[in-house]
């Protein structure tokens, strides 16, 4: 099936090139581990018992993973639910971010969330949430003191990641795709109206969450640091979160067939899911460096916002 897919995406990439000044000679593809997606991680929430376990009941989180879309939240989550202290929620519930559900209110949300014990904490994550204008608002007045957690990858690296995604989802639904670099660029400049490049303005995002709350209740995560050596990143996390430190370094593996780290718990050895790997484009250079001139600024003013820098190009 992957094979099928990439073959259909070459394809398709064939059928809808860019302008001929635009498009590279030749065309690769890489795999990139934040695209991979995978089965419920070890202790979420999947089918639920006819009863609940006894001595646990359905809480709100103490914790919500808000974003960034395609910027490791998936692989975050697994990591971060090898700990024993650690409940999280099977699905993205899209409860701040979209309005028909956040009518629905506050106990329909709750029973979506996995059943608990008392010394365990809720995790939830929506990928959505980071660039929604109405979710800061609205999880700030479900708890004030909530901590959060933000995983952000090299902003240009999650533009293309995030054309994949779509690409994938029009081309299995059968509607028209188009080449990164013609949706990139519109009558010769940057169309920074593209909703990709949107969402990897991270300075204005953040601007609206640190109106609702401290920096120090925001724990950034570095996504590429995560795939390069998961251990520190998730460390971090669990001080965060004051949790006692219970993720180890043979809780991962390198597999050098994938080429990224997998996870080893309870026995039981788990990657994120190959056959959810989506291939990327090899962006046409001149337009990958319009799009990464383009983010600098933000990029600068992020790291000001966060009193921190990343390692980003």
């Amino acid at each position: 099936m992957a094979r099928l897919l990439v073959s259909a995406f070459l394809l398709v990439l064939q059928t809808y090139a860019a302008p001929h000044d635009l498009v590279q000679p030749g065309f690769g593809i890489t795999l990139d581990p934040m695209d991979l997606d995978s089965g419920l991680p070890g202790n979420v929430s999947g089918d639920m018992p006819s009863s609940p376990p006894p001595g646990t009941s359905k809480r709100a989180p103490h914790s919500i993973i808000i974003g960034v879309r395609k910027g490791g939240t998936r692989a975050l989550l697994e990591m971060l639910d090898i700990h024993p202290e650690v409940a999280a929620a099977a699905t993205e519930v899209h409860f701040f971010d979209w309005d028909e559900n956040y009518a629905k209110g506050f106990e329909w949300y709750r029973e979506l969330m996995p059943y608990s014990y008392p010394h365990q904490i809720t995790v939830e994550k929506t990928p959505g949430y980071f660039t929604s204008a109405l979710a800061p608002e609205r999880i700030c007045a479900m708890n004030s003191s909530i901590k959060l957690l933000l995983i952000l990858r090299d902003p240009a690296e999650r533009v293309i990641s995030d054309y994949t995604q779509v690409f994938f989802n029009r081309l299995e639904n059968h509607k028209p795709v188009q080449a990164i670099e013609n949706l990139l660029v519109r009558n010769g400049a940057l169309n920074i109206r593209y909703k990709a490049i949107q969402r990897s303005l991270y300075d204005i995002h953040m601007r609206n969450w640190l109106r609702h709350f401290p920096l120090e209740q925001i724990h950034i995560v570095d996504g590429d640091a995560l795939i390069r050596d998961p251990l520190p990143e998730l460390q971090k996390v669990e001080l965060f979160l004051n949790l006692p430190p219970r993720i180890v370094s043979s809780n991962f593996y390198f597999n050098q067939t994938k080429g990224f780290y997998c996870i080893r718990s309870d026995g039981r050895e788990r990657c994120l899911h190959e056959s959810k790997g989506r291939p990327h484009p090899v962006v046409n250079g001149t337009v990958l460096q319009q799009l990464r001139s383009y983010l600098q600024e933000h990029n600068r003013t992020f790291f000001r916002l966060v009193k921190r820098t990343f390692d980003w190009q």
